[in-house]
């Protein structure tokens, strides 16, 4: 009897610890953002009541980081392969809405597995290779989005578009190289193509350099303004809710949201001279292709390029300056347009999770684009030539003249 109820203790003993290494093997994190602050905005037509181009001074949300709640976790399978996922929340940090109504984890929402020798798949709604690997020398990365995106976002090089429907797969890293391709199912019954969107990038890094090259394809589908709210973008804005895979419409391409397809080609790339000084550039191209529904006849191309220097002039203070310049080639009776950006900002750490910051931007716009108007009563919509506005960053609100000028402080904490 006795050496039954020793071996039944040793089993339970033996169980026990079994349990408690599996437990160990896997792992839930939650973690988040919290960021806030006041800004002002000389000419806005996103200003609330005030339409038309009013001056703004407004609680800014989410400008250094987007304010956010979420939960990654991993589990160990044996054999160095892993099952991993992301559930990710953005909301207002002044109002503690969603980011998008309706949309719970409209930043990002995976699961996958992952193996450091055959390299990681994931499936849901995620950020594109053509984001990922070209984003390490974003100007997003000191300047923000909000304040330093390209004129409008342009090339989608700040967090704001995901995908949904999402199959990615990355590469492990070799000798530098780390390569991933994208394809995003759009789900329309009779029509592949519809709403479908696909991704392939390369990163490479080596000692101080590094440099990203990726494409990106996006089959749309919106076709008139009844189906769209001109505010909404994918992952951003507070429109309708974000299902499918458009990007951001601005000021800056407000004419072209009827395109059948967008394309957009980036370079990336950075070298850190110090510990304390690098240097990182970017150039895009992107296409608008017209369809039958479009509303324009000509392929618009927009070319992008910009450069940011950041310099840690103290172990708590990082100080950092950035330009770009955007150009609108001549088409559909419009002549080209240019958008001339220039940014500024600091960041203060109080500790490690903790910081305060101030942004400075000025844009000034000149030439001829295409506008679309749509009414509110039939649907209907009108593209014609307009004289080319302003529109810092992504996230500011396009203003009514050729200048802006956009100032913004605030506090970001990290949990």
């Amino acid at each position: 009897m006795k050496k039954r109820v020793l071996t039944t203790m040793v089993a339970m003993a033996v169980t026990g610890l079994a349990a408690g290494a599996a437990h160990a093997q896997s792992s839930v994190t939650l973690y988040g953002i919290v960021d806030a602050g006041l800004g002002y905005i000389n000419n806005s037509s996103s200003t609330g009541a005030k339409t038309g181009g009013a001056h703004a001074f407004k609680m800014l949300n989410g400008v250094w980081a987007g304010s956010r709640f979420g939960l990654k976790g991993a589990e160990d399978l044996g054999g160095g392969t892993k099952a991993i996922f992301q559930l990710e929340e953005g909301f207002n940090s002044a109002t503690g809405a969603q980011a998008v109504t309706n949309l719970a984890f409209n930043r990002q929402a995976y699961v996958g597995l992952t193996n450091d020798t055959y390299g990681t798949l994931t499936l849901g709604r995620q950020y594109t290779p053509y984001y990922t690997l070209l984003s390490p020398w974003s100007p997003t990365t000191w300047l923000t989005g909000a304040f330093g995106a390209h004129p409008g976002d342009i090339d989608s090089l700040d967090t704001s578009y995901r995908t949904n429907n999402a199959v990615v797969y990355t590469s492990p890293t070799l000798y530098g190289l780390t390569v991933s391709g994208m394809y995003a199912l759009g789900g329309v019954a009779g029509s592949e193509a519809t709403d479908s969107v696909w991704s392939l990038a390369a990163q490479y890094k080596a000692g101080p350099f590094g440099l990203g090259v990726g494409y990106q394809h996006i089959n749309n589908t919106r076709t008139s303004s009844a189906a769209w709210n001109s505010a909404t973008a994918n992952g951003s804005g507070t429109g309708i809710a974000d299902t499918s895979n458009e990007p951001a419409v601005s000021g800056i391409n407000n004419g072209y949201k009827f395109a059948r397809a967008q394309q957009r080609i980036g370079v990336t790339g950075g070298w850190q001279f110090t510990p304390n000084f690098d240097i990182s550039f970017s150039y895009t191209n992107v296409q608008y292709l017209p369809g039958a529904g479009s509303g324009f006849t000509n392929e618009a191309v927009f070319n992008t390029a910009g450069a940011v220097v950041h310099w840690k002039a103290m172990p708590t203070l990082d100080l950092a300056a950035g330009y770009s310049y955007t150009r609108k080639a001549a088409a559909d009776g419009a002549g080209s347009a240019t958008y001339n950006q220039f940014n500024l900002s600091q960041f203060y750490s109080l500790s490690k999770r903790t910081g305060i910051y101030v942004l400075e931007a000025y844009q000034h716009a000149s030439g001829q684009t295409l506008s679309a108007t749509s009414s509110t009563t039939t649907g209907a919509t009108t593209i014609s030539v307009v004289n080319a506005t302003a529109n810092i960053g992504d996230g500011i609100g396009a203003s009514t003249t050729k200048n802006q000028i956009a100032v913004g402080a605030g506090i970001i904490h990290k949990f």
